[in-house]
């Protein structure tokens, strides 16, 4: 390894020292003023170049100025997820102690002597450097408006900021946030999960302007404003409104118009802090930031600058957090006496903002002279996607909002020319795409993390996901790249559920119901794998455990209600507002019609209803009626009519029961041998939301004639001149499969203890979104094993399982009636948060055969233009 190298102190430092000062000892010593996430990295780039006092090599001081080591500040907003200061943490527990590293916490750097050699702290130590070190990250910027010091305005930056928030947020009603960016969009979504109203205010004319164009823009604006924030662009904020108390009580915007408001959170962007470089005479931009040259090197060759307090090279400062790494890295290879270099970084950047994918790679905004766009935008669906190309057909760039599984793909293949025709990247199936492209297109030398600059060839020297952390922390940074990484790695040995779980579904469902667990959190922080805990999970585990949850909540006690507390943020899409999301953005509701039975007074209301909602009406296939068009504000009220009437949820939009259906039977039919309508009526308000880990459809028919069908169900049960028999593992749609026959002739008592049986046998032991039919045919000993467990009870689960079903029954609550009776539930279901009455106008119908439909036009947007590039198939 190269010697380190060090600029020669000179013997001034030591006659400058004062009492409280630290001696100077034989080995050099760097110190490190800042201990913000790039500050760790080069901490760590030094402990892997065997720069540190453990190795006897070096003195290392940190002065950190917060009360606690570096955390992960990308994350900062799932402290109100429910995670704590410590497991945002940074820092391995002995990582100083093992290194020998000195830190310093809520003990920051006051001063620089240049000449000396010396930084004195706060506290008043002085410590002596022959390296030092700058990692200051930056500040917020407070744009200098009347008011902004006013009791209720706060910044979003720290751990302590959102501690104040958090507990300000406690006598509030409505906030705004100042900035529509990055950061300021986390901040909007924390003052949405802490229940206040929020507004969102951007002087830019659209959200996250440096990321995204304007289509993206618009498409991530439509999807926010659909969450029930109001956003505001075009806009500056001229004042923060306060009462005599003090206390902010509105806003005053540009266009004259104003916000009541009581909390107010300043996101506006950042700014270098390079005061403590001013002060000793460093060499600052004209804008701010400390001037270093390649090997980050400041104007003193014994000071170092890297992360957002520094002026690149390229004349940049950099606020993302990739960049600072690569910066870290650069100054501690030139430290410990090798040759590196930072130049400039790549800007791409993923994550989720409220739940919405937003990414932009490369060129994004077509900058680059000739550079074509290939656009695809779906406004119904908020989805947006461009790639913008050279003209030999080289990738440039791109922006995906909505929809941004690719970005792990696309991103490394920028500077390429593409292997198919971009247009098959961005259209949707049915339409020319889209084109899956695995990780074997891509080159060695394509970098996938890019955070720490890791390519897929030093990926694939390694075998499983918690070794390319480890040796390469890939993936450890913003996490966009696990997908891609995942599909580098060979198949894992064990059958986790995913690469938070080691465990499978029903392997997860045991481990709930023994130690009955009631959160997501708690589960993965104590069974999820290593590397996983103390994170937020994935887009496979969390919806799987919801379900989970869900189906033992009465038993584990945990609350039934799905959208109560953290269950809320684990469910599937239509769970959300407990409706079916149609395709115009509007809403179809089902209410239950148990067995398919119905007195003329409630179906005289559920006219009613759609008269007065103006919706189209629709027999389903499962004997019910289907309300659709419905405006997410108007499903309480809807619910409110249904409710009053004796209507509940159907739960045609969970994984649950949907509906048992039926025929006639021996009352009305003269080939009917038993009542096939009261049995299906009781099956069906028996299971009613039984969550599984897929839908559940059933039929009862009244003779072997079979006319409700039910060797098409999941379960089913066809009437016998002795009874019942069950058929179990049918399958109707793309793959239809007939029902095995579990047991015969059986009496009512008989049938019910089966089928609950059945049912929770099935929940317990099969795979995420496994319909009954594919469980069947993969579970060893298939339908003879289920036949020996449920009917002769070979395990020894028959009572458990017959006990776990009582609970569901004894526990079961309408989820529309407990929404309608609770205010603060119904919060949720609004359009607009600042205009809670004023309907979407992008939900627009046309009239067709005395009913209504989608707005067809409105939906189809402009068409899309797709131009073939020289080189690609026509």
């Amino acid at each position: 390894m190269p010697e380190p190298t060090f600029e020669p102190r000179t013997t001034a430092a030591a006659s400058n020292s004062t009492p409280n000062s630290l001696a100077h000892t034989a080995v050099p010593t760097i110190v490190v003023v800042g201990h913000g996430m790039v500050g760790q990295r080069f901490l760590e780039a030094l402990a892997d170049r065997g720069l540190t006092p453990a190795a006897g090599v070096a003195r290392v001081v940190v002065l950190c100025e917060e009360p606690r080591p570096a955390y992960d500040r990308v994350r900062l907003t799932s402290y109100f997820d429910g995670r704590g200061p410590e497991e945002l943490s940074l820092v391995e527990p002995d990582f100083m102690d093992r290194h020998g590293i000195e830190l310093y916490v809520g003990d920051p750097a006051e001063s620089v002597d240049r000449a000396g050699r010396t930084v004195t702290a706060r506290s008043g130590a002085v410590f002596p450097y022959d390296t030092l070190v700058l990692a200051t990250g930056s500040y917020p910027f407070v744009p200098p408006v009347p008011g902004k010091d006013a009791r209720g305005c706060f910044v979003y930056r720290t751990i302590e900021d959102l501690l104040a928030i958090e507990e300000y947020a406690k006598g509030a009603a409505t906030g705004a946030v100042v900035g529509g960016g990055l950061l300021g969009l986390e901040a909007a979504g924390a003052l949405k999960g802490l229940g206040l109203s929020t507004h969102v205010v951007e002087f830019a004319p659209r959200l996250m302007p440096v990321q995204v164009d304007e289509g993206g823009g618009a498409a991530l604006l439509r999807t926010i404003e659909d969450m029930g924030l109001a956003v505001h662009t075009g806009v500056g904020t001229q004042e923060v409104l306060a009462g005599a108390d003090g206390a902010v009580t509105g806003m005053a915007l540009s266009d004259g118009s104003s916000l009541d408001v009581d909390l107010v959170v300043f996101s506006a962007g950042v700014r270098p802090r390079d005061q403590l470089a001013r002060e000793c005479g460093l060499a600052v931009g004209e804008r701010g930031g400390i001037v270093v040259d390649e090997e980050c090197r400041t104007s003193d060759p014994a000071v170092f600058a890297i992360g957002e307090c520094a002026l690149a090279a390229d004349g940049r400062v950099y606020g993302l957090v990739a960049p600072g790494y690569e910066m870290a890295l650069a100054a501690a290879e030139v430290i410990a006496g090798g040759r590196s270099a930072f130049t400039g970084a790549d800007l791409s950047t993923k994550l989720k903002l409220l739940g919405v994918d937003v990414a932009s790679f490369g060129d994004a905004h077509g900058a680059a002279e000739g550079s074509l766009d290939v656009v695809y935008s779906d406004a119904r669906s908020g989805v947006y996607k461009k790639l913008v190309i050279g003209p030999d057909g080289t990738l440039l760039g791109g922006v995906l909002v909505g929809d941004a599984d690719q970005y792990g793909m696309l991103r490394p293949m920028t500077g390429t020319v593409l292997p198919v025709a971009p247009e098959q990247l961005v259209l949707p199936a049915g339409a020319g795409g889209p084109v899956a492209l695995g990780p074997s297109a891509l080159p060695d030398e394509a970098v996938i993390c890019s955070c720490h600059n890791v390519t897929k060839g030093a990926i694939c020297e390694h075998s499983a996901l918690p070794e390319v952390k480890k040796c390469t922390k890939a993936g450890t940074g913003c996490g966009s790249c696990l997908k891609v990484i995942g599909q580098l790695m060979p198949p894992p040995e064990d059958a986790g559920l995913c690469g938070c779980f080691p465990y499978s579904r029903s392997e997860l469902y045991e481990i709930v119901r023994t130690l009955e667990v009631t959160s997501f959190t708690a589960l993965l922080d104590s069974h999820g794998r290593e590397e996983a805990r103390g994170g937020d999970g994935c887009e496979v585990c969390k919806p799987t455990v919801g379900s989970v949850i869900a189906s033992l909540a009465p038993t584990v006690g945990a609350s039934g209600y799905v959208l109560d507390g953290e269950q809320a943020a684990l469910q599937d899409t239509n769970d959300h507002f407990l409706a079916n999301l149609q395709r115009n953005g509007s809403y179809s509701i089902v209410p239950r019609i148990p067995g398919g039975e119905i007195t003329p007074e409630k179906l005289i209301v559920i006219g009613e209803v759609a008269r007065d909602f103006g919706l189209y009406t629709k027999i389903t296939g499962g004997q019910r009626i289907d309300l659709f068009g419905a405006r997410v504000d108007q499903l309480p009220l809807i619910w409110t009519r249904l409710v009053d009437a004796g209507f509940e949820s159907g739960h045609a939009y969970g994984k649950s029961l949907r509906t048992v259906k039926s025929c006639v039977g021996q009352t009305w039919c003269r080939y009917g041998v038993q009542d096939s309508v009261k049995m299906a009526i009781d099956l069906e308000l028996r299971y009613r939301g039984l969550r599984s880990p897929h839908k559940l459809k059933s039929a009862v028919s009244g003779c072997a004639r079979e006319c409700a069908e039910a060797r098409g169900k999941d379960f089913g049960i066809i009437a016998t001149a002795q009874g019942w028999n069950l058929y179990v593992g049918g399958n109707g749609g793309a793959t239809p499969r007939h029902a095995d026959l579990l047991a015969q002739d059986l009496s009512d008592a008989e049938l019910v203890r089966l089928i609950d049986r059945f049912l929770m046998f099935y929940i317990r032991t099969a795979d995420r979104l496994e319909r009954t039919s594919a469980w069947l045919e993969r579970i060893d000993g298939g339908l003879d094993h289920v036949r020996d467990v449920v009917v002769h009870d070979s395990l020894g689960l028959c009572e458990e399982l017959e006990r776990l079903m009582a609970d569901h029954v004894a526990g079961y609550r309408d989820e529309w009636a407990e929404t309608i009776d609770d205010p603060e539930r119904l919060r949720r279901f609004v359009t607009f948060v600042n205009a809670p009455d004023a309907p979407d106008p992008s939900v627009r119908f046309v009239p067709e055969r005395d009913q209504i439909k989608p707005d067809l036009e409105l939906l189809a947007g402009p068409v899309l233009a797709v131009r073939t590039l020289e080189g690609t198939a026509s």
